[in-house]
């Protein structure tokens, strides 16, 4: 579905997700002025269960959330459609950050927003707000991604937004066809200047002029989210298995981190390279131990729902800010594959989250287990 043919969907119920951000608010109007149905939905996460000071940045998951819901509620009232504020706090720290603890406590670094798309967003949001009996046809959200409809294979793609600065289609990697069946993308087939032009000519200055969020906290440091007894001291050692220093606690490490080591004296720069859990080690080494050429990759979720053949050239992304790289996909049960880029990658991280592309087309994510 393109921006083009928005009116195909004349008289359609569409629920779209409010964030209180401008992405949203034009998307809204867009669905609005192609003669849909519109009944605005936010999520409401933040309970206070967690001493978050508001300092005032963007975030997802924070006491600012009370303001951007008055946002989001003053659009739909601008709008002239109804607004639903969807409780799900509970589940968020059950299914987030929860997740996101154990994965650090592990030793691996995770990434909450993909799983807070898949689960919350995309999840348990449309859910609930249909258990209140709210039937709707479509969902839309303010995601700089598109979907498609491939009438061969009676299948559902899900491709990169033309925008390529603002590409969000690493997020949404692991939503099903079921999902992507009823999800409308318009800002996908626009430039962020485009959707700032609209803002501008309705007249909604507050919009372009709100921060953007750009992390899934209101924080700086995420060990306000872990427990007492979470993090210990331990020791840092060199590739060597010399001691050549103590770390604070595992979870505030990642690989390819250099800043915060406190290792003085080095005869070259040390990065993270390991994160060892059961012993409480971090291992760190030089800027060229970084890269690895091959990768593990497991829990993949497919877009076709199948699996592709046995080997097949792609190219992979190994976070949100990585450059997609060509790489040969082997393969193993239908979750699984064995990763060989072309060239080493830096930094590639076990529980981070691997998107494959053909193209602008995702082929299919999962979780990084291993680098080798």
């Amino acid at each position: 579905m393109s921006t083009f043919d928005l009116s195909m969907l004349k008289g359609k119920r569409v629920v779209v997700g409010l964030s209180g951000g401008i992405d949203s608010a034009v998307t809204a109007y867009l669905m609005k002025e192609a003669g849909c149905d519109v009944t605005g939905v936010t999520m409401q996460i933040w309970d206070a269960s967690i001493e978050l000071k508001d300092s005032g940045r963007p975030g997802c998951f924070g006491p600012g959330e009370g303001d951007d819901i008055r946002v989001a509620k003053s659009l739909a009232d601008r709008l002239g459609v109804e607004h639903i504020v969807i409780p799900l706090a509970a589940e968020y720290k059950t299914i987030v950050l929860e997740y996101f603890r154990s994965e650090y406590l592990k030793g691996r670094t995770p990434n909450p927003c993909v799983m807070c798309n898949w689960k919350l967003k995309f999840g348990l949001m449309l859910d609930r707000f249909a258990d209140l009996g709210k039937n709707y046809d479509y969902a839309a959200t303010g995601h700089y991604a598109r979907v498609s409809r491939d009438n061969k294979s009676n299948r559902y793609l899900l491709s990169k937004g033309l925008d390529s600065g603002k590409d969000q289609s690493y997020f949404l990697c692991r939503l099903g066809q079921d999902r992507l069946a009823r999800l409308v993308l318009p800002l996908g087939h626009m430039l962020k200047d485009d959707v700032r032009a609209i803002a501008n000519k309705l007249g909604w200055q507050d919009m372009i002029d709100k921060k953007e969020s750009q992390d899934f906290i209101e924080a700086d440091d995420y060990s306000v989210l872990f427990r007492a007894g979470d993090s210990r001291p331990g020791p840092v050692l060199d590739t060597a298995g010399n001691k050549v220093g103590m770390h604070e606690g595992i979870i505030h490490y990642t690989i390819g981190q250099r800043k915060g080591l406190g290792l003085g004296g080095a005869k070259i720069p040390l990065y993270v390279l390991h994160i060892d859990s059961c012993t409480n080690t971090v291992i760190v080494g030089s800027h060229a131990e970084l890269y690895k050429k091959c990768m593990v990759v497991s829990e993949i979720s497919w877009i076709s729902g199948k699996a592709p053949d046995a080997e097949i050239r792609l190219k992979a992304r190994i976070r949100q800010q990585h450059k997609d790289a060509p790489c040969l996909l082997r393969v193993g049960d239908s979750t699984s594959a064995d990763v060989i880029f072309d060239e080493p990658q830096m930094s590639i991280t076990p529980g981070q989250v691997a998107v494959f592309y053909d193209g602008d087309l995702v082929i299919g994510g999962g979780v990084i287990e291993k680098a080798e």
